[in-house]
Protein backbone atom coordinates (compact mmCIF):
# COMPACT_ATOMS: atom_id res chain seq x y z
CA UNK A 1 0.00 0.00 0.00
CA UNK A 2 3.15 2.15 0.12
CA UNK A 3 3.57 4.56 3.04
CA UNK A 4 -0.12 5.49 3.22
CA UNK A 5 -0.81 4.89 6.90
CA UNK A 6 1.98 7.11 8.21
CA UNK A 7 5.35 6.32 9.69
CA UNK A 8 7.39 6.47 12.84
CA UNK A 9 9.97 9.11 13.70
CA UNK A 10 12.88 9.73 11.35
CA UNK A 11 14.69 6.41 11.22
CA UNK A 12 18.42 6.04 11.49
CA UNK A 13 18.39 3.33 8.86
CA UNK A 14 19.70 3.16 5.31
CA UNK A 15 19.38 6.60 3.80
CA UNK A 16 20.00 8.66 6.94
CA UNK A 17 23.76 8.43 6.30
CA UNK A 18 23.44 10.44 3.09
CA UNK A 19 22.10 13.37 5.11
CA UNK A 20 25.29 13.46 7.18
CA UNK A 21 27.46 13.16 4.07
CA UNK A 22 25.55 15.95 2.37
CA UNK A 23 25.69 18.07 5.53
CA UNK A 24 29.45 17.74 5.83
CA UNK A 25 29.93 18.68 2.18
CA UNK A 26 27.56 21.64 2.55
CA UNK A 27 29.45 22.90 5.59
CA UNK A 28 32.80 22.45 3.87
CA UNK A 29 31.73 24.47 0.83
CA UNK A 30 30.15 27.14 3.02
CA UNK A 31 33.28 27.58 5.10
CA UNK A 32 35.46 27.70 1.98
CA UNK A 33 33.43 30.65 0.72
CA UNK A 34 33.63 32.29 4.18
CA UNK A 35 29.85 32.52 4.58
CA UNK A 36 28.59 32.19 8.13
CA UNK A 37 25.28 30.39 8.53
CA UNK A 38 23.25 33.57 8.81
CA UNK A 39 24.70 35.08 5.63
CA UNK A 40 24.36 31.84 3.71
CA UNK A 41 20.79 31.48 4.94
CA UNK A 42 19.99 34.98 3.79
CA UNK A 43 21.45 34.21 0.35
CA UNK A 44 19.26 31.11 -0.05
CA UNK A 45 16.14 32.21 1.85
CA UNK A 46 16.57 30.01 4.94
CA UNK A 47 17.23 30.74 8.60
CA UNK A 48 20.61 30.09 10.23
CA UNK A 49 19.01 27.39 12.41
CA UNK A 50 17.68 25.61 9.31
CA UNK A 51 21.13 25.72 7.70
CA UNK A 52 22.54 24.20 10.90
CA UNK A 53 19.97 21.41 10.73
CA UNK A 54 20.95 20.63 7.14
CA UNK A 55 24.66 20.64 7.96
CA UNK A 56 24.15 18.37 10.94
CA UNK A 57 22.03 15.90 8.99
CA UNK A 58 18.98 16.46 11.19
CA UNK A 59 16.61 17.62 8.43
CA UNK A 60 16.12 16.72 4.78
CA UNK A 61 16.95 19.69 2.53
CA UNK A 62 14.48 20.20 -0.35
CA UNK A 63 15.73 19.89 -3.94
CA UNK A 64 15.38 23.62 -4.56
CA UNK A 65 17.69 24.43 -1.64
CA UNK A 66 20.29 21.96 -2.90
CA UNK A 67 20.26 23.62 -6.32
CA UNK A 68 20.53 27.08 -4.76
CA UNK A 69 23.33 26.00 -2.41
CA UNK A 70 25.31 24.45 -5.23
CA UNK A 71 25.10 27.69 -7.22
CA UNK A 72 25.72 30.12 -4.34
CA UNK A 73 28.67 28.14 -2.99
CA UNK A 74 30.17 27.37 -6.39
CA UNK A 75 30.05 23.63 -5.73
CA UNK A 76 30.07 22.85 -9.46
CA UNK A 77 27.46 20.12 -9.24
CA UNK A 78 28.89 18.25 -6.25
CA UNK A 79 25.84 18.99 -4.10
CA UNK A 80 23.35 18.57 -6.95
CA UNK A 81 24.72 15.08 -7.64
CA UNK A 82 23.46 14.02 -4.21
CA UNK A 83 19.98 15.48 -4.73
CA UNK A 84 18.21 12.22 -5.63
CA UNK A 85 19.72 10.24 -2.76
CA UNK A 86 18.97 13.05 -0.33
CA UNK A 87 15.37 13.11 -1.56
CA UNK A 88 15.04 9.40 -0.78
CA UNK A 89 15.86 10.16 2.86
CA UNK A 90 12.48 11.93 3.14
CA UNK A 91 10.84 8.52 3.11
CA UNK A 92 10.79 6.09 6.02
CA UNK A 93 13.50 3.47 5.64
CA UNK A 94 11.04 0.70 4.78
CA UNK A 95 9.68 2.63 1.79
CA UNK A 96 12.86 4.02 0.19
CA UNK A 97 13.51 1.19 -2.23
CA UNK A 98 9.85 1.09 -3.28
CA UNK A 99 9.86 4.87 -3.85
CA UNK A 100 12.84 4.54 -6.19
CA UNK A 101 11.12 1.80 -8.18
CA UNK A 102 7.91 3.82 -8.31
CA UNK A 103 9.76 6.68 -10.01
CA UNK A 104 11.06 4.28 -12.66
CA UNK A 105 7.87 2.27 -13.28
CA UNK A 106 6.17 2.35 -16.68
CA UNK A 107 3.01 0.87 -15.17
CA UNK A 108 1.67 0.99 -11.61
CA UNK A 109 -1.42 -0.77 -10.29
CA UNK A 110 -2.60 -0.46 -6.70
CA UNK A 111 -5.29 -1.89 -4.45
CA UNK A 112 -5.98 -0.09 -1.16
CA UNK A 113 -8.40 -0.85 1.64
CA UNK A 114 -7.51 1.51 4.52
CA UNK A 115 -6.68 4.96 3.15
CA UNK A 116 -6.29 6.48 -0.29
CA UNK A 117 -3.07 5.79 -2.12
CA UNK A 118 -0.47 8.45 -1.40
CA UNK A 119 -0.27 9.24 -5.10
CA UNK A 120 -3.92 10.37 -4.98
CA UNK A 121 -3.79 12.36 -1.76
CA UNK A 122 -4.16 16.12 -1.46
CA UNK A 123 -1.70 17.99 0.73
CA UNK A 124 -4.37 18.49 3.41
CA UNK A 125 -5.40 14.83 3.42
CA UNK A 126 -1.79 13.66 3.58
CA UNK A 127 -1.05 15.98 6.50
CA UNK A 128 -4.13 14.73 8.34
CA UNK A 129 -3.01 11.12 7.84
CA UNK A 130 0.38 11.85 9.38
CA UNK A 131 -1.09 13.93 12.21
CA UNK A 132 -3.36 11.03 13.16
CA UNK A 133 -0.50 8.53 13.35
CA UNK A 134 0.41 7.04 16.72
CA UNK A 135 2.91 7.33 18.26
CA UNK A 136 2.85 11.01 17.38
CA UNK A 137 5.23 12.32 14.75
CA UNK A 138 7.32 15.47 15.19
CA UNK A 139 6.07 18.47 13.23
CA UNK A 140 9.27 18.54 11.17
CA UNK A 141 8.84 14.87 10.29
CA UNK A 142 5.23 15.48 9.26
CA UNK A 143 6.25 18.30 6.93
CA UNK A 144 9.02 16.19 5.38
CA UNK A 145 6.65 13.28 4.84
CA UNK A 146 3.98 15.51 3.28
CA UNK A 147 6.53 17.09 0.93
CA UNK A 148 7.82 13.66 -0.07
CA UNK A 149 4.34 12.35 -0.74
CA UNK A 150 3.44 15.31 -2.93
CA UNK A 151 6.74 15.02 -4.82
CA UNK A 152 5.81 11.46 -5.79
CA UNK A 153 2.82 12.81 -7.70
CA UNK A 154 5.08 13.98 -10.51
CA UNK A 155 4.33 10.52 -11.88
CA UNK A 156 1.13 12.02 -13.37
CA UNK A 157 3.06 14.53 -15.48
CA UNK A 158 6.03 12.34 -16.35
CA UNK A 159 6.90 11.69 -20.00
CA UNK A 160 6.39 9.17 -21.41
CA UNK A 161 3.24 8.81 -19.35
CA UNK A 162 2.97 5.59 -17.31
CA UNK A 163 -0.20 3.50 -17.22
CA UNK A 164 -1.79 3.80 -13.78
CA UNK A 165 -4.75 2.10 -12.15
CA UNK A 166 -6.12 2.30 -8.62
CA UNK A 167 -8.75 0.17 -6.92
CA UNK A 168 -9.99 1.31 -3.53
CA UNK A 169 -12.62 0.17 -1.09
CA UNK A 170 -15.79 2.25 -0.94
CA UNK A 171 -15.17 2.57 2.80
CA UNK A 172 -11.92 4.44 2.04
CA UNK A 173 -13.91 7.14 0.24
CA UNK A 174 -16.34 7.43 3.16
CA UNK A 175 -13.65 8.13 5.78
CA UNK A 176 -13.69 11.87 6.46
CA UNK A 177 -10.03 12.05 7.42
CA UNK A 178 -9.15 15.64 8.28
CA UNK A 179 -12.77 16.77 8.48
CA UNK A 180 -15.49 17.60 5.96
CA UNK A 181 -13.58 20.25 3.98
CA UNK A 182 -10.49 18.09 3.59
CA UNK A 183 -12.66 15.12 2.65
CA UNK A 184 -14.53 17.05 -0.05
CA UNK A 185 -11.27 18.39 -1.45
CA UNK A 186 -9.91 14.86 -1.57
CA UNK A 187 -12.95 13.55 -3.45
CA UNK A 188 -12.56 16.37 -5.96
CA UNK A 189 -8.93 15.38 -6.46
CA UNK A 190 -9.93 11.76 -7.10
CA UNK A 191 -12.31 12.99 -9.80
CA UNK A 192 -9.65 15.16 -11.44
CA UNK A 193 -7.03 12.43 -11.49
CA UNK A 194 -9.58 9.85 -12.63
CA UNK A 195 -10.22 11.90 -15.77
CA UNK A 196 -6.63 11.59 -16.96
CA UNK A 197 -6.33 9.39 -20.04
CA UNK A 198 -3.58 7.22 -18.54
CA UNK A 199 -5.37 6.69 -15.20
CA UNK A 200 -8.21 4.35 -14.26
CA UNK A 201 -9.81 4.54 -10.83
CA UNK A 202 -12.21 1.88 -9.60
CA UNK A 203 -14.18 1.45 -6.39
CA UNK A 204 -14.94 -1.85 -4.73
CA UNK A 205 -18.52 -1.44 -3.40
CA UNK A 206 -19.13 -2.38 0.22
CA UNK A 207 -22.09 -4.50 -0.88
CA UNK A 208 -19.97 -6.80 -3.04
CA UNK A 209 -20.31 -10.36 -1.79
CA UNK A 210 -17.34 -11.72 -3.75
CA UNK A 211 -14.01 -10.10 -2.98
CA UNK A 212 -10.55 -11.31 -3.97
CA UNK A 213 -8.70 -8.61 -2.02
CA UNK A 214 -9.21 -9.81 1.53
CA UNK A 215 -5.48 -10.49 1.87
CA UNK A 216 -4.83 -6.75 2.09
CA UNK A 217 -3.41 -3.87 0.03
CA UNK A 218 -0.58 -4.21 -2.49
CA UNK A 219 1.01 -2.44 -5.44
CA UNK A 220 2.31 -3.85 -8.72
CA UNK A 221 5.02 -1.97 -10.62
CA UNK A 222 6.15 -2.89 -14.12
CA UNK A 223 9.65 -1.73 -14.99
CA UNK A 224 11.18 -0.73 -18.33
CA UNK A 225 12.94 -4.09 -18.63
CA UNK A 226 9.61 -5.94 -18.44
CA UNK A 227 9.94 -7.11 -14.83
CA UNK A 228 6.97 -6.69 -12.52
CA UNK A 229 7.71 -6.06 -8.84
CA UNK A 230 5.10 -6.24 -6.10
CA UNK A 231 5.11 -4.19 -2.91
CA UNK A 232 3.23 -5.10 0.27
CA UNK A 233 3.16 -3.34 3.62
CA UNK A 234 1.46 -3.69 6.98
CA UNK A 235 2.15 -1.67 10.13
CA UNK A 236 5.47 -0.39 8.81
CA UNK A 237 6.72 -3.84 7.82
CA UNK A 238 7.18 -3.92 4.07
CA UNK A 239 8.47 -6.23 1.39
CA UNK A 240 9.33 -6.05 -2.28
CA UNK A 241 8.45 -9.26 -4.11
CA UNK A 242 10.51 -10.10 -7.19
CA UNK A 243 10.04 -13.87 -7.31
CA UNK A 244 7.89 -14.62 -10.34
CA UNK A 245 5.56 -17.09 -8.63
CA UNK A 246 4.53 -14.61 -5.94
CA UNK A 247 4.19 -11.72 -8.38
CA UNK A 248 2.05 -13.88 -10.67
CA UNK A 249 -0.30 -14.64 -7.77
CA UNK A 250 -0.75 -10.94 -7.01
CA UNK A 251 -1.22 -10.11 -10.69
CA UNK A 252 -4.01 -12.68 -10.88
CA UNK A 253 -5.56 -11.34 -7.66
CA UNK A 254 -5.50 -7.80 -8.99
CA UNK A 255 -7.18 -8.86 -12.20
CA UNK A 256 -10.02 -10.46 -10.24
CA UNK A 257 -10.31 -7.42 -7.96
CA UNK A 258 -10.70 -5.14 -10.97
CA UNK A 259 -13.36 -7.43 -12.44
CA UNK A 260 -15.31 -7.39 -9.16
CA UNK A 261 -15.07 -3.62 -8.67
CA UNK A 262 -17.23 -0.96 -10.30
CA UNK A 263 -16.09 0.15 -13.74
CA UNK A 264 -14.07 3.41 -13.94
CA UNK A 265 -17.15 5.30 -15.18
CA UNK A 266 -19.35 3.86 -12.43
CA UNK A 267 -16.66 4.61 -9.85
CA UNK A 268 -16.32 8.28 -10.78
CA UNK A 269 -20.11 8.56 -10.80
CA UNK A 270 -20.11 7.22 -7.23
CA UNK A 271 -17.57 9.86 -6.18
CA UNK A 272 -19.70 12.54 -7.81
CA UNK A 273 -22.75 11.32 -5.88
CA UNK A 274 -20.82 11.46 -2.61
CA UNK A 275 -19.88 15.07 -3.33
CA UNK A 276 -23.39 15.99 -4.43
CA UNK A 277 -25.03 14.45 -1.38
CA UNK A 278 -22.83 16.20 1.21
Amino acid sequence: MDDEQGQGQAEQGPGSGILHVFGRQLKRFRECTEYDRAAFGAATGYSASTIASYEQGRRVPPPRFIEQADEVLGARGVLVEMKEEVARAQYPAFFRDAAKLERQAVELHSYDSLVLKGLLQTEEYARAVFELWRPLLDEAVIEERVAARLARQEIFSRRPVPNLSFVMEESVLLKRIGGDDVWRGQLEQVLLIGQKRNVEIQVMPSTRGEHAGLGGPFTLMEMQDGRTIAYTEVQGDSRLHTERSRVRELEATYGIIRAQALTPAESLALVERLLRDT
